[in-house]
């Protein structure tokens, strides 16, 4: 691989303060901003987890963009799709007044923050989903001032609210489908796993960590057998860091569910793996066996490399170098479908 080659990272991070939020917020809200996250810190504190972050997390380019594209360019990196640490989803609802121009806040201190390279710093922005009239309106403001992604609650059910596949969702979907700009939903936090967070026997909940990735079956699931892509066939839907090696495994089944153990999926007219390879994507960041031997069942335009920066996994700054090992033996125009190509059609780069 030459420093010329384009690489982008279909998943990294940056951590907003709430003050820099709040600076976007009209001050007769801020007491109830702090209430809400308040609230939700109390509620998912005893469940957080204790990881041990590594220096990578204490970096400025963690919260400031300049610095971040600096380790972009160390790491020899074009573009990266960039997360924010804060789920601002997970507790705006609970506001008391004020939620519509929270999100606007937080999103628009999203877009200040890209705004000093809107071409190599991706954000995704945060829809909410409580109130379906106003995230259509949050959609369509996001693209209408150039924003690239949308980010979703990986599960709608820990916030109070129905799966993906219920109708109450349909007019949402046909405004992000109208868009042609991906949902992301990002692989963190799962509330089933908390009463296993207090027994598990490892200081860093290195037993849950994995079981989390894991559970993306449950989410992906909602959107392919509970019809989502039959009604909607132009959406695209990624779901970030889950892994690849499982998904395979599970693809297997379901559709082996419907032709050999006779299933019934009434709200699909396809195998469950063909909505997949049109509608779905996954992003990884170091799994050389699954990309060896799986990337043809998944899908080579379905999987998409990711350096994870700043957390603790990232290959931050030795990309490439991760890149060309675990790349050994795949054919170069493969290579730059899974590292590059892939990300710059779902995200039109």
């Amino acid at each position: 691989m030459t420093m010329t080659e384009r690489l982008i990272s279909a998943d990294s991070h940056v951590a907003l303060r709430q003050e820099r939020v709040k600076e976007q917020l009209s001050s007769r809200f801020h007491d109830a901003y702090d209430v809400a996250v308040a609230q939700h810190q109390a509620k998912v504190g005893a469940a957080q987890n204790h990881s041990n972050l590594g220096d990578h997390w204490f970096r400025p380019g963690h919260w400031d963009a300049t610095a971040h594209l600096e380790d972009m360019d160390l790491d020899g990196l074009t573009a990266e799709v960039v997360y924010c640490e804060v789920s601002a989803f997970r507790y705006l609802y609970l506001m008391s007044e004020g939620g519509p121009e929270a999100t606007r806040a937080f999103n628009d201190t999203l877009r200040a923050y890209a705004s000093v390279d809107p071409t190599r710093l991706i954000v995704s922005y945060q829809i909410p989903i409580h109130d379906i009239e106003f995230a259509i309106s949050e959609v369509q403001r996001v693209a209408s001032f150039g924003g690239r992604s949308l980010q979703l609650p990986v599960f709608p059910v820990e916030l109070g609210q129905p799966d993906y596949c219920e109708a109450r969702y349909d007019p949402l979907w046909a405004a992000v489908q109208e868009t042609g700009l991906p949902i992301c939903c990002h692989t963190g936090m799962n509330a089933q796993f908390d009463d296993l967070a207090t027994r598990d026997p490892t200081p860093q909940r290195a037993l849950c960590v994995p079981l989390i990735a894991l559970s993306s079956a449950e989410a992906m699931g909602m959107w392919i057998l509970g019809g989502v892509f039959e009604r909607f066939p132009e959406l695209k839907v990624v779901f970030v860091e889950p892994g690849l090696g499982w998904v395979a495994w599970w693809l297997d089944s379901i559709d082996d569910m419907a032709q050999r153990q006779h299933y019934e999926y009434p709200a699909i007219s396809e195998l469950p793996s063909v909505y997949f390879q049109r509608n779905m994507f996954l992003t990884f960041m170091q799994e050389p066996r699954s990309v060896k031997l799986l990337r043809d069942r998944l899908g080579i335009t379905n999987i998409m490399w990711a350096s994870d920066y700043p957390h603790p996994p990232t290959t931050w700054p030795n990309s490439r170098d991760a890149i060309d090992k675990q790349f050994d033996g795949i054919v170069d125009a493969e290579r730059r479908l899974i590292v590059c190509d892939n990300a710059a059609r779902v995200w039109r780069l």
